[in-house]
């Protein structure tokens, strides 16, 4: 047996997270379609929804205005991001009870490495329900958890019997799992490869296996190893329990189009400075600004400027960055600001990969 099979690994992912805060925090809304994003009338998207609401056919990222087609009878609900990460952070020190080594995906998901647990006689099963267990009983919430020798089959066991959910892949059952399942299944292959893959009749795992790691990298160049080992069952990446912010992000999309340059760089300022407000709120401090232009037409561009000393303000940076663009000419339906080059202010240490952390 590998060291990999002697790994075990949880992922906890919570059912409909920001909708069953709703739920349970109102009554009301129990047992109801429950759609958390933007408004029907505007160009909201959906965040989540209910389980009641997903027999309807609607999902996250879904346009609002389609969601109440699907269902008139929804009830829409305007995020409150200060409750989800209220509740976060109540199921993240239940992790910690379990597991010293917690990596945070997002507020609603992450992963636990027990494999050298002592609670619960190491048992990464007795642990994964446990802890499911304890954030229904201490936070009022229903969490699915899927149990693996590594992180890649562990997202793909909780994803298996949602709501509420339980499943365990073992070392023995992980290869012929991976053979058994559509590549569109797999997390790490979007829609576009995924139809790349279709059109070279890769279908499932076992037909992805069939290919060399030569004729992998031919078709999807860097990717391929990483293709090569999971449909054969494997990970060898760790549970990281010191993630970093690499960027901080907001964006804002408008109920109607905007095309004066004043009101476009107003907004901009003001994302701006609440990005530089979260940045912050954690002790960073940024050196690369990014702007980020989506036009009526749904063309999207960006445009990025490192400096050698921190941003503050910088309202000069964002006339610059805009210059060469077609602000004041074409109409814009959203902006966006990322914050990266990010550095600790009290370490010094400087964070340069960018990674979005974007508003829902």
């Amino acid at each position: 047996m590998t060291q990999e099979h002697h790994r075990k690994i949880i992922h906890i992912d919570m059912d409909a997270f920001f909708a069953a805060v709703e739920q349970r925090d109102c009554p009301a809304y129990r047992n109801r379609p429950i759609i958390v994003g933007g408004s029907p009338d505007a160009r909201g998207v959906v965040a989540t929804c209910s389980y009641e609401a997903r027999r309807y056919g609607i999902h996250s990222a879904m346009p609002s205005a389609r969601a109440y087609q699907l269902c008139p009878d929804a009830i829409f609900i305007k995020p409150r991001f200060d409750a989800y990460k209220e509740a976060s952070v109540q199921i993240r020190k239940i992790f910690a009870d379990y597991s010293e080594l917690v990596e945070p995906l997002s507020l609603d998901e992450a992963y636990l490495d027990v494999s050298n647990a002592s609670v619960l006689q190491g048992s990464a099963t007795l642990i994964a329900k446990a802890v499911k267990e304890k954030i229904k009983q201490d936070v009022g919430l229903i969490a699915s958890a899927g149990v693996s020798y590594n992180k890649f089959l562990a997202k793909l066991a909780s994803d298996m019997d949602k709501p509420d959910g339980f499943y365990l892949i073992t070392p023995q059952q992980g290869p012929e799992f991976a053979e058994k399942l559509s590549v569109s299944k797999f997390h790490g292959i979007g829609k576009v490869t995924a139809g790349k893959m279709q059109a070279l009749g890769i279908k499932t795992g076992k037909d992805l296996r069939r290919l060399s790691l030569l004729s992998l990298q031919q078709h999807f160049g860097k990717s391929a190893a990483h293709y090569y080992h999971i449909c054969r069952g494997i990970d060898h990446r760790p549970v990281n329990g010191n993630r970093t912010t690499k960027s901080v992000g907001v964006e804002t999309t408008f109920q109607q189009d905007i095309t004066s340059r004043q009101e476009i760089l107003g907004y901009l300022q003001e994302l701006l400075e609440k990005a530089l407000q979260r940045a912050a709120d954690k002790q960073l401090v940024a050196y690369t600004l990014t702007v980020k232009i989506k036009y009526h037409n749904f063309i999207q561009i960006t445009r990025s400027r490192t400096l050698p000393y921190m941003i503050t303000k910088a309202d000069e940076l964002l006339e610059e960055l805009i210059k060469n663009t077609d602000i004041g000419k074409s109409s814009v339906r959203l902006l966006g600001i990322t914050l990266s080059s990010l550095e600790n202010k009290q370490t010094g240490i400087r964070f340069q990969q960018t990674d979005l952390f974007r508003d829902y």
